[in-house]
């Protein structure tokens, strides 16, 4: 019963019940992923054009999707990447999500979240501090 109504009221777990119906009579799957997302599309947005979404496999962060897909997904390109005879560069490094709210977040020095401190401020600054 958690996991139904969760799939009622959550959107950010993964597809809700009424996304999954819309899918399941609207849309036209795609494609799959390296991550686990599933592409579709149907319909006509209001521009016209073919509309396209994903459900996410697991948590919805768009900075999941991948360069190809996501070009895909802006209408940057009508073929999708399962049927492009793209190959990557050697230069091209490979996708990671956004890290942002966890473990993974950068941290630069002297932030208050890294355990390290920043270094002094060098040159010729001074603080200035009221006369009491």
């Amino acid at each position: 019963m958690n996991k139904t109504l969760l799939q009622i009221f959550t959107w950010w777990n993964g597809a809700t019940i009424g996304t999954r119906f819309h899918t399941w009579r609207h849309g036209t799957h795609v494609g799959k992923d390296e991550f686990g997302n599933v592409y579709y599309e149907g319909g006509i947005d209001s521009e016209g054009r073919t509309r396209r979404w994903v459900l996410y496999n697991g948590e919805a962060e768009a900075s999941r999707i991948p360069p190809g897909w996501h070009g895909w997904m802006h209408h940057r390109t009508d073929t999708s990447p399962p049927h492009q005879t793209y190959k990557a560069r050697e230069w091209e490094k490979t996708h990671h999500p956004n890290g942002t709210g966890t473990a993974a977040a950068y941290r630069p020095k002297g932030s208050i979240l890294n355990a390290g401190h920043r270094p002094r401020v060098t040159g010729d600054y001074d603080a200035w501090t009221p006369k009491s």
